[in-house]
């Protein structure tokens, strides 16, 4: 078999959805002829495990795992068991960026996190690495490398490597460097700022093939480079929805399938809280009990203290379940059961380059999406491809009313006519994004 080996920061305990998309790649890449090689950290800062995901790393995979060193000290040392998150900021997690902490001692740390850590706190690791790995692959050759970012440095060490060595290197993007929404928020010195872009578009122009998963990241990078820039989506894995395992429900399952329940699975942030949803459903649910009777909010994940404020100021902590982190294999067979699945986008203008991978788990449930975002993006193209649902603009108040009436007039007809979680076959638009093909159309690229 040829090999390939993967530099990423992102591997099995570590759960969420950076997991996800090498490691079915991997999963699927013996039987294509290749064999992944994976290089990833020993000690990671994962916000979540997930040891379920164990059971996708193909048997006789090599997987080298090193100590790294991350400066995650200096923000625990700064935000002590502050925080915004659902668990009180006791576990401070690894993607602050992402938090909508305003105090001094966030601004603080975000100045540092951009001007001194470039590309991101990982960056300590690149030059062991290379060093590692120049010596490894003389002793063990590969036929391709891999780097997947964020974090990115995972691309400095693959750029590194391939100098040296000579070996073809895809540099995967699974989001954006420059244009991801918090760039902008990260208080870049001029320096700092044309330091990051130089450095990206090093691996833009080093890279023999660059992948991306979405559209305008594709358009955003071809106008940067001449070097090959090729869509490879995320997608989903039919394994993990044909389980026979049931979620862990609670009290009667019938009464559970015939809610009215709208299913948020994943990281739930303050940029992506769609508050007109909760005004809407509020006052539905004040206005109509039976409505109230019928609606059930279910929350999986990380979860933003402003979502749930939301939820609780619309006068809906009586239909709310948070039932926090989740493992993987069971938060799929909960999307199956949902009759809403919702899907906010960020409130950031780069959100129209996202294609989320919840998306594709999403599609694979079968059943009916509700998104918030650019109606004009890439998200709202691939609902309409593939006529799964629908994408609402954060701001627009009346059409989120017209989407929620839609929805519930179609749960009333449906409601005690048939079982809310039987089967649907997939379309040939939706199977197109399974991992099986998606790593068939990777194969391709490596060859």
């Amino acid at each position: 078999m040829k090999k390939a080996l993967i530099i990423t920061y992102y591997w099995p305990p570590s759960g969420g959805s950076g997991v996800q998309r090498w490691l079915k790649f991997a999963k699927y890449l013996p039987k294509y002829g290749w064999e992944p090689v994976i290089y990833t950290p020993l000690n990671p800062e994962a916000n979540t495990e997930d040891p379920a995901l164990m059971k996708d790393i193909a048997p006789g995979t090599e997987v080298i795992k090193r100590n790294i060193w991350e400066p995650y000290s200096f923000y625990k040392s700064l935000f002590g068991k502050k925080g915004s998150s659902s668990d009180g900021g006791k576990h401070i997690k690894a993607n602050l960026i992402g938090s909508n902490n305003k105090g001094l001692a966030h601004r603080i740390s975000m100045f540092v996190r951009g001007n001194f850590f470039i590309p991101d706190p990982r960056c300590f690791w690149i030059r062991p690495s290379i060093r590692f790995l120049v010596k490894y692959l003389k002793e063990h050759p590969a036929d391709v490398i891999v780097s997947t970012g964020p974090p990115h440095s995972m691309h400095l060490i693959a750029k590194g490597v391939a100098r040296a060595t000579g070996i073809k290197w895809v540099a995967d993007f699974r989001d954006p460097w420059t244009e991801i929404f918090y760039f902008k928020h990260l208080n870049l010195s001029r320096w700092a700022y044309r330091r990051h872009r130089a450095l990206e578009q090093s691996v833009l122009d080093s890279a023999d093939i660059v992948t991306v998963v979405s559209r305008k990241m594709q358009e955003d990078f071809l106008a940067r480079t001449s070097t090959r820039v090729e869509i490879i989506t995320n997608g989903f894995d039919p394994e993990d929805f044909n389980s026979k395992v049931g979620p862990r429900l609670t009290g009667n399952p019938v009464t559970e399938f015939q809610k009215f329940s709208l299913v948020h699975t994943g990281i739930f942030v303050d940029n992506g809280n769609p508050h007109h949803l909760w005004e809407v459903l509020g006052e539905k649910a004040a206005a109509e009990p039976q409505f109230r009777e019928d609606l059930q909010i279910r929350l999986m994940g990380q979860v933003d203290a402003s979502v749930l404020q939301g939820i609780e100021e619309a006068g809906l902590q009586g239909n709310l379940v948070n039932m926090g982190y989740q493992p993987h294999d069971e938060v799929v067979q909960w999307q199956k059961t949902a009759q809403v699945l919702l899907l906010p986008l960020r409130k950031e203008p780069e959100a129209a380059a996202i294609l989320t991978g919840k998306f594709f788990e999403y599609l694979a449930s079968g059943r009916e999406i509700l998104a918030f975002g650019p109606t004009d993006g890439d998200l709202a193209k691939a609902l309409q491809e593939t006529a799964s649902g629908t994408i609402v603009d954060f701001y627009d108040k009346e059409a989120t009313r017209r989407e929620i009436d839609r929805l519930y007039g179609r749960f009333l007809q449906e409601k005690g006519k048939k079982d809310c979680t039987e089967e649907k076959g997939l379309s040939k638009e939706v199977m197109k994004y399974s991992r099986e093909h998606l790593t068939g159309e990777m194969v391709k690229l490596f060859e």
